[in-house]
Order: structure tokens, then C-alpha cells, then sequence
């Protein structure tokens, strides 16, 4: 069942996602080489329980142990925190963030650059940060969900870049995943409509190789199957009649100090 929110329930799923969107940013400075993806986690984990009420929502969810994703690198979704997995020059890493805030739920991510990157880890972040915003600008009244998927593809274009098709984004609301299904690819006109008041998670997520997945035998992590870099934003989104609302607002400054080698 897709739900349609009113402002005020859209208000305070934007309440949770400030959290989020100030976290987002706050965490850029830990972001370094040598630190744990299980250090990431306390971290994030102690700016969101640090506001009255709020609770990272994925931990426990359907059994995952850490309270945010941290993935690394070939890893798509779904990094399990871990003190054996340190960051490392050149590295790239996706946070993947949900908090549950007086009941209501909001989720985002970002993939950050690790000390210097190549020129093709950049370019693969770049172009991922413009899908989002352009799928993100689909978002409206009108629309359908076919639209969201077909302005990633549009943004790829013939890039040589795999578009994850086999995981999608989703609703967001008192759950962290409700209906629709929202897909990375897709045909304009197609799937459904969007309408005033319903709350989507818009969050592709491209491979610098294929877009073939596998999940590792921890049962979460999600590798490219080529292990080529993957990187993945997200935002929640609100569909309005002013136009898209982002209720994770987007993190200022997470691109500073990246720089790239040759």
C-alpha cells in the first residue's frame, strides 16, 4: 500500500532527516585513512542517540548488527561495521544512514573519497551525486516512478558505468521501507503514479564496471561481481505540489578536501 503523508507528517519525517543530513556532513572529518568502519558506526551512532528521542533506525532491522552501513570500496550496500576493515588512501565509502524520530523514519546516504582518489573513483561519484539529483528532480506530481529510474539512465547515458538494477530504492514512513518500489532504471510514464503527499527514498547506485551483484556469506554485504568500485547517494524525497522536497538535506561540504591522484 502506498501512503500519502500530510505536511505535518511530512514535517517531522524532515525532522529525522536533519539528523541525518547533519550527520552526513559532521561525519566527513572522521572519514580518513586508518579508522575502523566499526569507529564510523560508534560515531554515527552517538550523533543520533546525542538528539532527544532519535534511534538509528536500521540497527536490529531484519537482524542487520550495525546501526549504520559502511561500505567500502566493491561494496555496494549493506557493510557490516566492522574493526577489522580500516580505511585506506584511494578508498571510497558509502554511509548509508536511517532514523527513526517519533516514529517516523528517514533515510540517506553518501559515499565520501578516502584521503586522494583516482580521477575514475571522482568521476564515478560525480556522476552518481548527479543521478540522484536529477532523479530527484523527477519527483513530482504527475510523474511516475518510471520517470525517477529513467533520468538515472539519462544521467549515465553511455558512460561506461553499471546501473544497479537489482537493488532499489523504496517508501519511507513509519517503516524504513514501504511502498514503491523505486528502481534505478526505468521508462518514463511507467510504473506508479506520483502523487502529493508520498515519501520516496531515491538512491542509485552505480558500478565503474558491471551491474552484476552478490551478496558475501555474511549475508549482508552486497559486492559489484566484477568487484569493480560502486558508489551510492541517497535522499528521501517528498512529493509536493511546490515540487520535490529533499527531507534529508543535502550535506554541505562533504566533497571538501577530496582531491585526486593520477
Amino acid at each position: 500500500m502506498i501512503h500519502l503523508r500530510s505536511s505535518e507528517e511530512i514535517d517531522a519525517i524532515a525532522r529525522g532527516g536533519a539528523i541525518i543530513a547533519d550527520l552526513l556532513d559532521t561525519v566527513r572529518a572522521e572519514v580518513r585513512p586508518g579508522v575502523s568502519t566499526e569507529q564510523l558506526d560508534r560515531f554515527c551512532e552517538d550523533f543520533i542517540c546525542s538528539h532527544d528521542g532519535a534511534v538509528p533506525a536500521f540497527k536490529g532491522l531484519y537482524g542487520f548488527p550495525g546501526s549504520v552501513c559502511v561500505s567500502l570500496n566493491e561494496e555496494v550496500v549493506h557493510g557490516i561495521p566492522s574493526e577489522r576493515r580500516h580505511l585506506k588512501e584511494g578508498d571510497i565509502v558509502s554511509i548509508d544512514v536511517g532514523v527513526r524520530l517519533d516514529g517516523w523514519c528517514s533515510d540517506s546516504a553518501w559515499t565520501y573519497p578516502v584521503g586522494e582518489v583516482s580521477e575514475d573513483a571522482l568521476r564515478l561519484l560525480e556522476v552518481t551525486q548527479d543521478a540522484l539529483q536529477r532523479a530527484l528532480e523527477a519527483a513530482v506530481p504527475g510523474n511516475h516512478v518510471g520517470d525517477i529510474g529513467a533520468a538515472v539512465m539519462a544521467t549515465v547515458g553511455d558512460r561506461p558505468y553499471g546501473i544497479i538494477r537489482d537493488l532499489v530504492g523504496h517508501g519511507v514512513g513509519r517503516d524504513v521501507h514501504e511502498e514503491p518500489q523505486v528502481p534505478n532504471v526505468g521508462l518514463p510514464g511507467h510504473g506508479p503514479l506520483l502523487r502529493t503527499g508520498m515519501v520516496v527514498a531515491i538512491e542509485p547506485m552505480l558500478s565503474a564496471g558491471t551491474a552484476s551483484i552478490r551478496t558475501l556469506e555474511d549475508g549482508w554485504t552486497v559486492i559489484t561481481a566484477d568487484r569493480a568500485l560502486s558508489a551510492h547517494f541517497e535522499h528521501t524525497v517528498a512529493v509536493t505540489g511546490k515540487g520535490p522536497r529533499i527531507l534529508t538535506t543535502a550535506p554541505h561540504g562533504v566533497d571538501a578536501g577530496a582531491s585526486a591522484s593520477t
